[in-house]
């Protein structure tokens, strides 16, 4: 299980890129659309607005999309104006909530910025991919069968010199058997580990004695292998960083709350049971 902390900063890491970049040209997010009782509502208000649609919602077209989320917001505003006295409590506590989660994506967008670089990337991929081992890959096939006792059967028929395709075609319960038991190419950690195990085990062109996993009895045949190269920049550029940017927001939020006075004996004194009580805030 991941900690907290490495959740909530995927969470604004994801937030603040998924943001799309500002147009160039064209009207800006400060472009009046309409003003009610003198209260400006702009094209940024509208764009927000948009953005936290349903996505059902947000496929509609423009020409539909437009006036409506202008009418709303127009709306919303005579109401806002209308409204007499102090807010509740619990809308106060969501604005303060709010404010709280943008501003902090805000600093994220800040982080991200100043993080990722062609040279970070770089330095990771020297350090954790360019230089590692060589592993080993495996081209296998398999007939899976219910029973040790199906499966010692095709054995004993295999070791007889019945064609390994033709047997998986004609008696594997797996997916594969109508594709002739084929497995294709695959690496370690692909498969459960007792069929990695026997895979490993084999000679190339060598059948495996039947081998128990969670699916089934399985007759292996092991048919090639190959060193598999490391992978290139490219093919692991966005796993490299999706890492620089959750370890640069990790370790910046890490540093901003140890260097902070924070005190939780409040939460200390409650029953956990506290955040299931939403009547406190009605």
């Amino acid at each position: 299980m991941k900690h907290p902390l490495t959740l909530l900063s995927a969470a604004l890491v994801s937030a603040a890129l998924a943001w799309p970049v500002a147009a160039q040209d064209g009207p800006d997010a400060d472009t009046v659309v309409a003003t009610v009782n003198g209260t400006e509502i702009t094209l940024g208000h509208m764009l927000l607005a948009r953005a936290t649609l349903p996505q059902q919602f947000q496929q509609l077209p423009d020409d539909v999309l437009f006036p409506g989320i202008l009418d709303q917001l127009i709306q919303q505003e005579v109401l806002r104006q209308s409204f007499d006295g102090d807010l509740p409590s619990r809308v106060q506590k969501q604005l303060e909530n709010e404010t709280r989660s943008l501003t902090a994506g805000e600093v994220i967008e800040g982080i991200l910025q100043g993080a990722l670089t062609d040279e970070a990337v770089q330095e990771i991929y020297d350090r954790d991919y360019a230089s590692a081992e060589p592993g080993e890959e495996y081209n296998a096939s398999h007939i899976l069968l219910e029973t040790e006792e199906a499966a010692l059967e095709v054995k004993a028929d295999l070791d007889g010199g019945a064609d390994f395709a033709a047997v998986a075609m004609e008696k594997s319960i797996g997916p594969s058997g109508p594709g002739g038991g084929s497995l294709g190419w695959f690496g370690s950690g692909a498969m459960v580990p007792d069929f990695e195990a026997a895979v490993i085990a084999l000679e190339v062109g060598e059948v495996s004695d039947p081998v128990e996993t969670q699916f089934g009895w399985h007759v292996i045949k092991l048919n090639e292998t190959r060193a598999k190269a490391p992978a290139t920049l490219e093919e692991v550029r966005e796993e490299i960083e999706a890492q620089i940017r959750n370890e640069a927001v990790e370790g910046q939020i890490a540093a901003l709350t140890e260097a902070a006075q924070v005190d939780r004996s409040g939460a200390d004194a409650l029953d956990v049971s506290a955040i299931s009580q939403f009547e406190l805030i009605e």
